[in-house]
């Protein structure tokens, strides 16, 4: 009887965000894109750091173009329905990502060189 009662609680317990992910407009465009610069940070990251406790320093040089294997993953999900508009955040999150770490880059090279 009360394993009956606890089992409604937490079911109770579970429905009460449960509307977030289904029926929020903004749930796949905010997942996404944080999830897109996330990836495009983290994931060259932890491959370099995982190189380098494998393998010496001019092996992981060598290895490390192997990273671009990781943009199967969002390629995928553009592919199925169920996920295209979650991965099509994704990729705007990696590409504005992508430009900020470029663009901030560039101007601390020119401010170094410059000074």
């Amino acid at each position: 009887m009360e394993t009956e009662q606890l089992n409604e609680v937490e079911e109770q317990r579970d429905r009460n965000f449960e509307w977030w992910h289904h029926s929020h407009p903004t749930f796949a465009g905010i997942t996404g894109f944080f999830a897109g610069m996330l990836y495009v940070t983290a994931v060259p990251g932890a491959f370099v750091g995982i190189l380098r406790l494998l393998f010496s320093y001019e092996t992981a040089e060598k290895l490390f173009p192997f990273v671009l294997i990781a943009l199967v993953l969002p390629i995928v999900m553009l592919i199925k329905r169920k996920t295209r508009r979650f991965a099509q955040f994704m990729f705007v999150g990696m590409v504005v990502t992508a430009m900020v770490v470029l663009g901030v880059a560039s101007l601390v090279l020119y401010f170094m060189v410059d000074a």
